[in-house]
């Protein structure tokens, strides 16, 4: 990503679990010409494995606990965007953060909040995408970056990448093969957003021709 021109965007990255598509955009923001810098992670379970990956790597962490919260979402959301205004972040990056935030949330971070999904979206939102994906005998399946909007996992469609679905299959072997195209996929489509380059028209986005990705992977399962 050398050569990109002004400010990096500060961006926090939200996490719930290991921080596996964390540490796949913490690899690509080490490098100073990406237009993402991760200025912090932040967690709703202490216990999360991400954290301590993101403290070896030099980022700041922070926790704000959902549970304490109970059925007061917008109290949660309050606290942490209370945390990411002490790092002046810019940009939210979603990397299995397993929180349903409230509308005013996402309003409140329109454009400016992405999510990655194990799924060719629209097919297959919400979880078990890939049982699902087995169960009704697709022939691709893959991951897809998109803003987030307040409807679960419907958000227009930044990148997507495909891997084949293979007779042999099962959710942990296609699961994955997906895994390693969305640790491709998140940093380039989070570096398009960090860089101006997505727009939403009629509800879709539109990235600039000269920085559309190539990471959508098509691959003949033979």
């Amino acid at each position: 990503m050398a050569g990109v021109s002004g400010a990096r965007r500060r961006t926090a990255i939200l996490i719930s679990g290991r921080g596996s598509n964390m540490a796949a955009l913490l690899s690509a923001a080490a490098d100073p010409g990406f237009p993402a810098e991760i200025v912090l992670v932040l967690s709703n379970k202490p216990a999360a494995g991400g954290l301590a990956r993101a403290h070896d790597a030099g980022i700041p962490t922070a926790v704000v606990e959902s549970r304490p919260f109970g059925r007061d979402r917008a109290g949660f959301e309050r606290a942490m965007e209370a945390a990411m205004a002490e790092h002046g972040v810019e940009l939210i990056a979603l990397a299995g953060f397993m929180r349903v935030l409230t509308e005013d949330f996402v309003n409140r971070w329109s454009g400016r909040m992405v999510n990655i999904h194990p799924s060719l979206l629209p097919s297959f939102p919400g979880v078990d995408t890939h049982a699902r994906a087995l169960a009704a005998g697709v022939r691709l399946h893959g991951c897809t970056v998109h803003l987030v909007t307040p409807g679960v996992d419907e958000g227009p469609i930044i990148a997507q990448a495909a891997v084949p679905v293979l007779p042999d299959d099962t959710e942990d072997t296609l699961g994955a093969r997906v895994l390693e195209q969305e640790h491709i996929l998140y940093p380039a489509a989070l570096a398009l957003v960090a860089a101006g380059r997505v727009r939403v028209e009629e509800g879709r986005a539109v990235i600039e021709a000269a920085a559309a990705p190539s990471a959508t992977v098509l691959r003949n399962p033979g």
